[in-house]
């Protein structure tokens, strides 16, 4: 294996990493500044590690080319659905487009303002993000790669469910309910 193809794997290695400590530290910051801060911190970097990976694999594998990139994907959805189709690479170009944008929003609206975002959108962002790890690590891979990415994907949702309990039992006690 070439040192391009090593750093191509090595950076979308890093960005899930990343991902996952981000989303872990956000589910789970319950408001706590540093929590918050550590998750922004994480969710930046591993923005910027999928960044480094979809430059590197245009270079490395594709030679910069949008048509070697969407026939290379559409051989593997074919070798794991048995559809020769290559749409799945406009959904990895919305994934960075998209994770760029969230990345600048948590920045230039500050934590307070990220957290704030309407339920529904926050949901639908985290759940996409999510389907895309589950779907890159469990779904294409097989073996080592598989079961840790299953194992973290479902440590991922254990994190938001003790969140959200944490946030409601924290409402709960805030509001004198308790």
């Amino acid at each position: 294996m070439g040192g391009g193809e090593v750093l191509t794997k090595l950076t979308i290695w890093i960005a899930v990493a990343l991902y996952f400590a981000g989303a872990g530290a956000y589910a789970l910051s319950r408001g706590r500044r540093r929590w918050d801060s550590l998750a922004r911190l994480s969710w930046t970097a591993a923005c910027a590690a999928l960044l480094a990976h979809v430059a590197c694999a245009f270079h490395v594998y594709h030679g910069w080319s949008h048509a070697a990139a969407y026939q290379d994907t559409a051989r593997q959805t074919a070798e794991v659905f048995r559809i020769d189709w290559g749409g799945g690479l406009w959904v990895n170009y919305a994934l960075a487009a998209l994770w760029v944008a969230d990345v600048c929003w948590w920045w230039a609206g500050g934590l307070g303002a990220y957290r704030r975002r309407p339920w529904p959108l926050a949901f639908a962002w985290h759940a996409f993000l999510l389907f895309i790890v589950f779907n890159a690590t469990v779904v294409f891979k097989d073996g080592f790669v598989r079961w840790a990415g299953l194992g973290l994907c479902l440590a991922l949702c254990l994190a938001w469910l003790a969140g959200r309990a944490g946030r409601a039992r924290l409402r709960t006690k805030t509001h004198g309910l308790s």
